[in-house]
């Protein structure tokens, strides 16, 4: 047997209002108020597709060191670099024994995580071992544009394998066909896309409706028999119409999350499966879909294993820990869909050494400190002696994995003199549950409920970005617990 082994999800904190951003282009476009209900998911300045798809990763397999898996895919269209594998940044974050591990960066179609869904499930079934689908989406839109009220930022993981399975590949049907929805050129920030009927019915109604047909065919399923139907779509009303066309009953038709989350591109048909997986009984059937150029359906049923496993956070609990966001302007300007003056300390020189970042790898990506193997003290970062004053021994650091670890603040500063995109900047010392301190950057602060002793936990997250020279730095930040 073949299936799904664990899963795991990831929301940004921040849930921008959608009423705000129709209230901001009422004057240019009024016919935005149609689509103002809701919030949508909205990454920080220093969140991306591939720090998303660290946290989904980690809710779905957990922080625990050496893990090693057979291969990691991961799946976007908004990843930050056009030529740099994303997949192995995400790889050494999470500290995975990356010898002899297949890593691939899947994109350039909406599709891209359950093709590469697809890839992992040929190499759990060719008995290659466990292997683990990332997707990951922050996608750039146009003010004022339709995109902007629906489009979110979202993460979801999919381990696959042979044992303890708990959704089990009962077939899978793909049919390629290059009927361009929407695309994004070379160059260009934002996609550009056709006329939303035209989409409907030759796209859902015709190219996947098509292809669902052809799944249940040859896994010979009735369509009423499906208990979760997942229909990737910003277009509200489809994946009901597809379903009625189909024979599946309405209530196996999946939430789109549109008011609730917003529509993670690529990465939206991993996090409805999550989300559906956390409802999911045993003997279910559940079909999903992913469309671009093109549709991939699969078809699952969960196994007596599935109310087993369970993922620490998932769709619903990133869902519940959000906070409203209500400045318009603060999104704009993460997102650079405006000329900001930022200040003369803005434009300091952020050039990466890169050879002196593969040097520190791990610590920059993998956080790793030290251990004595004298006296066992544990410091942060790791160097050739021991910072232990009754120890001082020389050359007895071996490595400890510090980036599940959890600590309290011992001295910070909100500085509005340091440069930061979202300012004060705070920092501080950090000084770890277990042994070990280290100065860090802070993130996602309420400055209402943050002081000295606040437990904070650490995540992987942009440092700095070099717009120079189109580059950006990765570090660990600490991030007060919620």
């Amino acid at each position: 047997m073949v299936g799904i082994t664990a899963y795991g999800a990831y929301f940004p904190r921040l849930r921008l209002q959608k009423q705000v951003i129709a209230d901001a282009n009422a004057w240019f476009d009024s016919g935005l108020a149609g689509l103002a209900k809701g919030e949508k998911a909205m990454c920080n300045w220093d969140e991306d597709a591939v720090t998303m798809a660290t946290e989904a990763y980690a809710d779905c397999m957990g922080r625990a060191p050496g893990q090693t898996p057979a291969a990691l895919y991961l799946a976007s269209t908004s990843l930050p670099f056009a030529d740099r594998q994303h997949s192995v940044i995400v790889a050494e974050a999470l500290n995975l024994k990356t010898e002899d591990m297949r890593t691939m960066d899947v994109t350039s179609s909406q599709r891209a995580a359950t093709s590469a869904l697809l890839s992992a499930l040929d190499v759990a079934a060719a008995g290659h071992g466990d292997a683990v689908v990332v997707a990951s989406e922050h996608r750039h839109t146009k003010c004022s544009s339709r995109e902007e009220m629906l489009y979110g930022d979202g993460a979801a993981a999919i381990a696959v394998g042979k044992d303890n399975v708990i959704a089990e590949l009962v077939c899978s049907f793909t049919q390629a066909t290059d009927m361009v929805d929407h695309y994004r050129a070379e160059g260009a920030v934002a996609d550009y896309g056709w006329e939303e009927r035209w989409v409907r019915d030759v796209g859902y109604m015709g190219i996947l409706r098509r292809a669902v047909q052809g799944l249940l065919s040859k896994a010979g399923v009735e369509a009423s028999a499906i208990k979760h139907f997942i229909l990737p779509t910003d277009q509200g009303r489809v994946p009901g119409a597809v379903a009625k066309r189909l024979g599946i009953a309405d209530e196996a038709v999946a939430d789109n999350l549109l008011q609730s989350a917003g529509i993670a591109g690529a990465a939206q048909p991993l996090l409805l499966l999550a989300h559906r997986l956390e409802q999911a009984e045993s003997g279910d059937l559940i079909l999903v879909s992913g469309f671009g150029q093109g549709c991939d359906a699969l078809l699952f049923r969960a196994t007596d294993a599935i109310k087993a496993s369970k993922p620490e956070m998932g769709v619903s609990g990133y869902l519940d820990n959000g906070v409203a966001e209500e400045n318009y302007n603060k999104f704009q300007s993460f997102n650079d869909l405006l000329v900001k003056e930022l200040g003369k300390r803005s434009e300091t020189d952020k050039t990466a050494f890169l050879s002196a970042m593969y040097r520190n790898r791990g610590l920059v990506n993998s956080f790793i400190g030290g251990q004595c193997t004298e006296c066992h003290t544990v410091q942060m970062p790791k160097h050739n002696y021991c910072v232990n004053p009754e120890c001082g021994a020389y050359n007895t650091q071996v490595d400890h994995p510090m980036a599940g670890a959890r600590g309290q603040i011992a001295t910070w500063t909100a500085d509005r003199l340091t440069f930061d995109f979202n300012p004060p900047a705070y920092f501080g010392l950090v000084k770890f549950d277990g042994g070990g301190r280290i100065m860090m950057d802070m993130t996602e602060v309420n400055p209402d409920t943050f002081d000295t002793g606040t437990e904070v936990t650490v995540h992987f997250r942009i440092k700095q970005i070099d717009s120079q020279r189109g580059f950006r730095k990765y570090f660990w930040k600490a991030k007060p617990v919620a």
